[in-house]
């Protein structure tokens, strides 16, 4: 009989179980699409995704922020063959499960069906793509959608927090410092010709990618798609990754004033780095250690020892430019420059300090071993590869990254902190009742302090 297990005691974690990252085989087609095949035999799905780099929000001009994104949700209204009715019974028909949407980066088509529906799957998602017609009825109906949500988002404090913050951190005529959903004013002034002109400009062949993934050859694929995509011509020219200049040079409070708030949001940030750059493995690490899991600087501060908050994250948004690094929490209204204080200091500390190989070691091993989980589905492996074509990555990136993260050691983590942290020009955004908190965060003495009542950053 065995001994009982001593329950006194955490198991020590095993050994990383080997993965291997799926191939894929990169072909281009008759009219320049670039076609990237995952073979991925185990089960009979396939997901299919085209990637217009060109189609995000940074080629859009701020007077129609959100006209991407628009545009994105817009393609399921209708095409020229099919009405949207027609359309969504076609693709209930064969089991067709579609996704569109705009990010700042990039604009994905996909649909993910049986294999033996998958040519008829995607002999619709075509269709949406190359000939969308954009009806008035359903541009209006999506375009009441989005501004629904848009006024839902500032009546909430966290959405609200987000929304405004981001407007802060960056200059105001950077893209990042707008949502990327648009404001009111620019999607009330969109219509379907905004949208036809800018699928048109640029869901373009050239210079875009079709991801497929799952139970399918790349030989069939090839031979399925050609003929959908004869015809389908042009390169979309894509812009330049945003430069993410900041607002501020130095730090700086802005305080959102919300009246009767029981609670504050925080967001404290700045400009933060590209997707591509070199040492990205080493701030995933570095920002799992300071705010990325529950067992971070951050919530073990603010959350286990001084109990403000029920959590705290921090965090990069990746993009082709810097995206926004943030800090966010909700705090009640009277500990609200307390948890500032901290957050700032375990901030400072760890810039100037760095995290221990201990740290650093727990940080790498969790981001390894949960890595295989976001390819465990089709359409994860259709989206990681997506990533590699938005951002001009190696084709070898994924298969690469458990081992680029486990080479991280303290010294690196330590170096990406000190070059993409900056403590000294963090912009702190509170959203909250201005009259109760804003006397506290005065004496913080952590830069100027501004209340925005009413008005837009």
């Amino acid at each position: 009989m065995s001994a009982s297990p001593d329950r006194t005691q955490a198991p020590e974690p095993g050994a990383l179980r080997p993965f291997r990252v799926p191939g894929v085989h990169t072909r281009r087609l008759s009219n320049g699409l670039e076609l990237h095949v995952v073979p991925l035999p185990r089960l009979p799905v396939v997901t299919a995704a085209f990637v217009f780099p060109s189609g995000g929000e940074t080629g859009i001009p701020r007077a129609q922020a959100g006209r991407a994104a628009l545009a994105a949700q817009a393609l399921e209204g209708g095409t020229r063959r099919r009405s949207g009715t027609a359309l969504a019974e076609a693709l209930e028909a064969v089991g067709a499960d579609v996704g569109v949407s705009a990010g700042w980066d990039s604009a994905v088509a996909s649909v993910s069906t049986l294999t033996d529906r998958w040519a008829e799957g995607m002999d619709l998602l075509a269709e949406m793509v190359l000939a969308p017609s954009f009806p008035d009825a359903e541009v209006e109906r999506v375009r009441d959608q989005v501004l629904a949500r848009i006024r839902q988002r500032s009546k909430d404090p966290s959405a609200l927090a987000a929304d405004r913050s981001i407007g802060f951190y960056f200059a105001a005529d950077e893209p990042y410092g707008r949502p990327v959903r648009g404001t009111e004013a620019t999607i009330e002034g969109l219509g379907p010709s905004d949208l036809r002109d800018w699928v048109e400009r640029a869901y373009r062949p050239d210079g875009a990618g079709l991801v497929v993934a799952g139970d399918i050859d790349p030989d069939e694929a090839q031979a399925v798609l050609e003929p959908l995509v004869a015809g389908w011509e042009g390169r979309a020219t894509i812009p330049e990754a945003p430069a993410g200049r900041a607002r501020h040079e130095e730090a700086a409070v802005h305080i959102v004033h919300r009246p009767g708030s029981v609670q504050s949001e925080l967001r404290l940030g700045h400009p933060g780095a590209p997707r591509a750059i070199p040492d990205h493995p080493a701030l995933v690490v570095a920002n799992s250690v300071l705010g990325g899991t529950f067992g971070s600087r951050l919530n073990m501060n603010l959350r286990e020892s001084r109990g403000f908050t029920y959590g705290v994250r921090s965090g990069f948004a990746f993009r082709r430019g810097p995206g926004p690094f943030s800090i966010s929490t909700a705090v009640d209204t009277d500990v609200t420059a307390d948890a500032v204080r901290e957050a700032v200091g375990e901030l400072r500390r760890y810039v100037a300090e760095g995290p221990s190989e201990d740290e650093v070691r727990a940080a790498r091993d969790y981001i390894a071993g949960v890595f295989p989980l976001r390819l465990e589905t089709t359409g994860g492996v259709a989206m990681r590869v997506a990533e590699l074509l938005v951002h001009d990555l190696p084709d070898d990136a994924w298969t690469r990254y458990r081992e680029d993260i486990r080479a991280v050691d303290a010294n690196a983590a330590h170096a990406a902190v000190r070059r993409h942290m900056q403590p000294d020009r963090l912009v702190c955004v509170v959203v909250g009742d201005a009259e109760k908190i804003a006397p506290g965060l005065e004496a913080l003495e952590l830069g100027p302090v501004t209340v925005h009542r009413d008005e837009a950053p």
